[in-house]
């Protein structure tokens, strides 16, 4: 349960592991729009935030998953995955560095990723806690309010393309793309961990902020081109997801699924790719996760894909990411399933590339340097 101020009877929740989170105060487009314009703050309290500490716990930790984090310094901010020997993506982690431990926030399964770490910790000085039921996460776009009883703050890296990193999306190869920028760039995502016996005594009005469901966030890291966990099924590599950029280290030492994720970026291609998704708004419904996308393949209309994520976006209407084949050609009209036997029109705005050239390493945006960095 959300320990955020806000009438619990004006709340619509989520589902699932969201079931304690509000979605949507019934003005979703409205609770959107303060969101990026920094006069909201969004319900994030389904997240799980774990703390690492311990002498050991940057060396350890960089070990087993696939950013370099032993040079992590205190207040920078990442992200890392725990991948199968295959590649695959298991768990995914936010990291903020503190002076004395790692906060790590969860939005795949927390008690997997826990459990394995806890296997791996053999003599090292690390101990892991999971401390969601003191601490809970609150997004915001742009920093967050002066008031807010702020334990750490995640500051998300998306989308530079962080060193020893590279990009699989077509905006950075130099390839003609419907936008010039990454639609990325304007958005400013950051997860504050917040001490719930605090957060439960701040007002949000007396900030001069609302707050907003966990929709909102979810519309703007649509836009964002951001994968998050709702990307990731049993098959996710981290080339299909574009995620190399910020979570993968292709240069660090030996961890599991190394060798899967340096065999595809210097010797083959991703069997899928996330796209973007413009909806046709006639009709009066978004398609769920895990809807089929079909296209055209060989004269008939077959499916080439599941949407991950869907959204009415305050700007964009309609809106989707999806996985599709690599091969699907990227002006091809598509449709995606709706509700009963209804079919939504869909065109697909590429993200990663169908074909990638240059498999050593590329030179991308770093907004180290930028406005928000500075």
């Amino acid at each position: 349960m959300s320990s955020l101020r806000y009438p619990r009877s004006e709340a619509v929740f989520g589902a699932a592991e969201r079931s304690d989170e509000a979605a949507h105060f019934g003005v979703p487009l409205a609770e959107q729009r303060a969101l990026a314009q920094g006069r909201a703050v969004a319900d994030l309290s389904s997240l799980r935030v774990l703390q690492l500490t311990g002498a050991d716990r940057l060396s350890w930790l960089s070990s087993l998953t696939t950013q370099k984090l032993d040079g992590l310094e205190p207040g920078q901010s990442t992200e890392t995955l725990v991948l199968s020997p295959t590649g695959h993506i298991e768990s995914w982690l936010r990291i903020v560095a503190a002076a004395d431990r790692l906060w790590l926030i969860s939005e795949l399964d927390a008690d997997a990723v826990r459990d394995f770490l806890e296997r791996m910790k053999f003599m090292l000085r690390v101990e892991l806690a999971d401390v969601s039921a003191d601490y809970q996460c609150v997004g915001t776009v742009g920093p967050a309010p002066e008031s807010l009883p702020v334990a750490a703050q995640w500051d998300d890296p998306w989308p530079a393309i962080g060193e020893g990193s590279a990009s699989y999306a077509l905006i950075d190869l130099g390839m003609p793309t419907a936008s010039p920028e990454h639609p990325g760039d304007g958005l400013d995502f950051r997860i504050a961990i917040c001490p719930r016996a605090a957060l439960a005594d701040w007002d949000p009005q007396a900030a001069g902020v609302r707050v907003a469901g966990r929709d909102a966030w979810e519309a703007l890291r649509i836009e964002a081109w951001r994968p998050g966990g709702a990307e990731v099924d049993h098959k996710a590599l981290v080339g299909e997801l574009d995620v190399l950029r910020t979570a993968v280290h292709l240069a660090k030492g030996c961890y599991r699924g190394q060798e899967a994720v340096a065999r595809v970026h210097n010797l083959g291609q991703v069997p899928r790719r996330l796209v973007f998704l413009h909806l046709d708004g006639s009709g009066h419904s978004l398609p769920e996760a895990g809807a089929e996308v079909f296209g055209e393949v060989r004269g008939a209309q077959r499916p080439v894909g599941t949407v991950t994520s869907a959204a009415l976006h305050h700007e964009l209407g309609p809106v989707a990411l999806a996985l599709v084949k690599r091969s699907l050609e990227p002006q091809a009209p598509l449709t995606v399933a709706g509700d009963g036997d209804e079919r939504i029109a869909a065109a697909q705005e590429v993200i990663v590339a169908p074909q990638r050239e240059n498999r050593t390493g590329l030179p991308g945006r770093n907004r180290e340097t930028d406005h928000r960095r500075g």
